[in-house]
């Protein structure tokens, strides 16, 4: 069973708007746990977009979608959400969801994650 599930990629012209799908199947992996969005574009490294603790507190961005992307949560169903406004070509790229092993120590850093969705694509034409 897939434990990380994202969906809602597609594609929209620049300045649209989207929102991306990450569903968790099991609480033990959700809850209070560290979880990230993150990106790669075809022939470039893969990038963090958003690093946040399911059990509340600050969320860090990546600079590039600062003040465009923002999470949002719905706990009783287990679900992550990456909304994108604003969009921009250089944000197409297959996104996946991730999140840390929930025995995890240390603070919640990309490097942190374990466990990984197959990811859903964006692209944004001009």
């Amino acid at each position: 069973v897939q434990q990380l599930q994202e969906s809602g990629g597609g594609s929209v012209q620049a300045g649209g708007s989207l929102t991306l799908t990450c569903t968790v199947s099991s609480p033990y992996t959700y809850t209070s746990n560290c979880m990230g969005w993150f990106r790669q574009a075809p022939g470039k490294e893969r990038e963090g977009v958003a690093v946040f603790y399911t059990g509340g507190g600050s969320t860090t961005y990546a600079d590039s979608v600062k003040g465009r992307f923002a999470i949002d949560q719905d706990n009783a169903k287990l679900t992550v959400y990456l909304q994108m406004s604003s969009l921009k070509p250089e944000d197409s790229a297959k996104y996946y969801c991730a999140a840390a092993h929930p025995r995890a120590a240390g603070s919640c850093a990309p490097e942190l994650m374990a466990i990984w969705g197959e990811g859903t694509l964006v692209t944004i034409s001009s």
